[in-house]
């Protein structure tokens, strides 16, 4: 079988064979911070803040939350902007302060925990938006935030074997709380964990006794064993965890997954098992005209030790390798990109497409298989590449037609 990459120039068309160097970062048109990476049947979803491109106040400015999905863990099909500010109208800051999330499926609906500044205040909230579907439409079922506070961000969701749902979050801090079934809401009070605690989350990071510990928990369970994954050691952040035997700790330290994120004085981000192997997402500032503010997320593939430790995880520009091939005979939408140049994808629930494209633009996806034969033709008229373009700018996701 003949396996290549497909470029898509001026948005539709063109075949290449080509050396395959860079993965990472895995979304191009787009800054990605903070992955939230989910598994659900035989997709991966990725829940992503959005960095924007002009940075005000030299500060982070994020307006909305993306959905990204894949089945090869190299083609990554945008699904939308599902989020944004307005989704939380009722209670959250107008505008900016998108800050990060996770988004999990219970009973048939999506629930998807985000951090926003509340209006008329300094301090954030962590509110929750339900949907019938990963890529919405989304709905604040109560209208304010489910909690509330300074230092109070960064919320991990898990469901335990036993139905318990837990939300963690917090920064330089950690709290935890119960949430009910219906996971709008919590029983009983919030828990403060003891983040000081050496044996629990690791040594101190400087003479004052400010706690290793940092922020971006990540809440999982693995072979019976209870991971709590977290960004650590100050600014910049490098990547830790911590592991117990109950979902409420106590925690023990086992030490770094990750060093300190490339162009970027954060990290952020989880790991998951999909299709038997494991993922670690992560972001960084590795974009053009990326940094601090305009992160990116990337992933690297790693083996568990025998003794369920995580390994120390070097960062490459690889990344990880394809798990299956791409159908070129069966439609696939110009929103499926492994890596792209001078366009954009945009839409919502109601329809994705790529925009702002030219004739320097391409889309390249990776791992085709064209079968024995392989492909041997290609038009490339004037008139065919504006006919594509037309047709591009008109096509319904909805009724996969044009």
């Amino acid at each position: 079988m003949k396996k290549l990459s497909l470029f898509i120039g001026a948005v539709l068309a063109s075949f290449y064979s080509t050396s395959l160097v860079a993965q990472n970062p895995i979304i191009c048109d787009r800054y990605t911070p903070d992955p939230a990476p989910y598994v659900h049947g035989d997709t991966l979803y990725l829940f992503v803040d959005h960095d924007e491109d002009e940075t005000l106040n030299n500060y982070f400015t994020m307006k909305d939350w993306l959905l990204y999905s894949t089945v090869d863990m190299v083609n990554w099909t945008y699904r939308g902007t599902p989020l944004t500010s307005a989704t939380f109208s009722s209670w959250a800051k107008q505008d900016n302060d998108c800050w990060a999330s996770q988004c999990i499926e219970r009973n048939g609906k999506w629930y998807w925990y985000v951090t926003a500044t509340i209006k008329g205040e300094a301090y954030p909230g962590i509110g929750v938006a339900v949907a019938d579907n990963p890529a919405g439409p989304y709905k604040d079922p109560i209208n304010k935030p489910l909690v509330k506070g300074w230092f109070k961000i960064d919320p991990t969701v898990f469901i335990d074997d036993n139905d318990q749902a837990y939300l963690y979050y917090g920064n330089n801090n950690l709290w935890y709380v119960k949430l009910n079934k219906n996971m709008t809401s919590f029983t009983g009070s919030e828990v403060s964990v003891n983040v000081k605690n050496e044996t629990a989350f690791g040594p101190h990071k400087n003479a004052n006794g400010d706690p290793n510990f940092e922020e971006a928990s990540w809440l999982y369970k693995r072979n019976g064993k209870y991971y709590l994954e977290y960004a650590a050691g100050g600014v910049p952040e490098h990547w830790a965890y911590s592991t117990a035997d109950k979902a409420t700790g106590p925690w023990t330290y086992q030490g770094k997954i990750l060093g300190e994120a490339g162009n970027s004085f954060t990290i952020h981000g989880g790991s998951v098992e999909y299709k038997g192997h494991h993922y670690m997402f992560y972001h960084n500032g590795k974009l053009p005209n990326g940094g601090g503010y305009k992160r990116s997320t990337c992933i690297e593939e790693f083996t568990p030790n025998e003794d369920g430790t995580i390994p120390f995880i070097n960062f490459t520009t690889k990344g990880v390798e394809p798990l299956q091939t791409l159908n070129p005979f069966v439609l696939q939408e110009a929103e499926t990109i492994n890596q792209c140049k001078d366009v954009l994808c945009e839409g919502d629930y109601n329809g994705c497409y790529v925009t702002h494209s030219s004739k320097s633009s391409y889309i390249k996806v990776r791992n085709v298989d064209f079968g024995e034969d392989g492909a041997t033709k290609r038009k490339d008229s004037d008139t065919h590449w504006q006919q594509v373009r037309n047709r591009q700018r008109y096509f319904d996701h909805r009724t996969h037609q044009w």
